[in-house]
């Protein structure tokens, strides 16, 4: 890994990036899986060394599928879009094998999850995390967000606080804003998200696979190695989405400012970004997230691709257990004795 300066990349060059493929604030990536049929109950009442539950029930109704892996102090993920929690199974298991307790949900309409008309923005993702949170008492955990799983960390934290949770992790993120605004004129502009809608409305299957055959791991890139598995993964993933759930998302993480949001953070934060993301380009989230977070840990991948979860997976996989084994408990929570 590298440090860059905080010298944003160039309009021109951003615009060609997103333009030809991109301006996705996608997902994350990992092997699709199929689980036991998700059933409503009460998951408050589960024990941790029996944990059967799979969903929660939201206080408007909405069913929201999560996997819960192993022991230890939490750590929760949010993917990307429009992808679900199996996008970040390599990190899961790599974090469940080191000691600790991994949980990733599927977001509203995404994946295993309940398809509802409405609540498909970053208020409603935020407040449905809450409701885990409480739901399974989680306490002293570490959240990792990926492109709009990393608005959605961070749009909870600004909405909720920081009294359940230790530390933050965002990787490949779409905060602080990715439409040009007069705040960040070096966004960009909306016609741009208006044809992202316009292609998938089209031919979303067709347009889901050239996104993931070509900027989202950097497969167009001269030389890259491609994995033909990884993009029917991508696609698979991607239609599990509801129709419009995925459509409204689009708005959610293109248009949402989580400048205050990135303000109100005050635990320990990493922010992990790759030098060549083609999707959520560093000069315009990155390097001006790391400005607004007081205190973040910057950390580049040089040559890196927008699914660090996969293209960058051992690196990755190290610097979240060095974080994680970094972050100091919370006084409230110090007489527990949880692993990590």
């Amino acid at each position: 890994m590298s440090r860059t300066s905080s010298k944003a990349l160039q309009p021109t060059s951003r615009r060609r990036i997103l333009i030809g493929g991109a301006a996705i604030a996608a997902a994350g990536i990992g092997a699709a899986t199929i689980g036991k049929p998700a059933r409503s109950a009460n998951p408050s009442n589960a024990s941790r060394g029996t944990r059967t539950v799979s969903t929660i029930t939201t206080k408007d109704g909405a069913q929201i599928y999560y996997k819960d892996w192993g022991k230890g102090r939490p750590v929760i993920f949010s993917h990307g879009w429009p992808l679900n929690g199996d996008a970040w199974e390599a990190q899961m298991f790599f974090l469940a094998s080191n000691g600790y307790r991994c949980i990733a949900h599927d977001r509203r309409g995404h994946g295993r999850s309940s398809q509802p008309w409405d609540g498909n923005e970053m208020n409603t993702y935020a407040d449905d995390l809450a409701q885990l949170f409480e739901a399974l008492d989680l306490r002293n955990a570490i959240m990792v967000g990926h492109s709009t799983g990393g608005g959605e960390v961070t749009r909870y934290l600004g909405r909720h606080g920081t009294k359940r949770v230790a530390g933050a992790v965002l990787v490949g993120a779409v905060p602080p804003i990715m439409l040009k605004t007069a705040a960040y004129p070096g966004g960009l502009p909306l016609e741009v998200f208006d044809g992202f809608r316009k292609a998938y409305l089209a031919d979303r299957a067709q347009f889901f696979y050239d996104v993931a055959s070509g900027p989202f791991y950097n497969f167009n890139r001269p030389g890259a190695k491609v994995s033909q598995g990884l993009i029917h993964t991508w696609v698979t993933q991607g239609l599990m989405c509801g129709h419009k759930n995925a459509y409204d998302c689009i708005k959610a993480f293109s248009e949402t400012d989580f400048t205050e949001d990135l303000k109100r953070i005050d635990v320990p934060t990493l922010i992990v970004h790759g030098d060549d993301d083609q999707i959520v380009p560093i000069g315009n989230s990155a390097l001006l997230s790391a400005k607004l977070v007081k205190g973040s840990t910057l950390k580049i991948y040089k040559g890196g691709s927008h699914a660090l979860g996969d293209t960058s997976k051992e690196q990755l996989n190290a610097d979240l257990l060095a974080f994680a084994r970094s972050v100091r408990r919370k006084s409230v929570d110090a007489a527990e004795t949880v692993a990590g």
